[in-house]
């Protein structure tokens, strides 16, 4: 099973703090290598129109930011960067290669 995650988080999705799920927007589940790495080319034609930063990690990790979106931390009492990212998933684990 192929999975693209999308996720909106103030960390980049390489990282998969024991959070991450709650950060999920969207999911989409594709039966196919072919199918789920069509709809990520998609996706990520998209986000590089909608947001103006891109830092790509193996297969599995694409993050794009704008760097004026940022929210407040009350915790760590600062501002964080809020990373857009897609995670391309097989059987519940990070794609890194073909």
């Amino acid at each position: 099973m192929h999975e693209i995650v999308y996720t909106r988080a103030d960390y980049e999705p390489w990282w998969m703090f024991d959070d991450w799920e709650e950060k999920i927007v969207s999911l989409q589940q594709f039966s196919s290598d072919e199918e789920a790495q069509r709809y990520l080319e998609e996706q990520k034609q998209a986000f590089g129109l909608q947001f103006a930063n891109h830092e790509k990690r193996d297969l599995a990790f694409d993050a794009y930011w704008n760097e004026e979106e940022m929210e407040y931390c009350e915790k760590c009492e600062e501002d964080l960067q809020i990373f857009h990212s897609l995670i391309w998933l097989v059987d519940g684990v990070p794609k890194i290669s073909f």
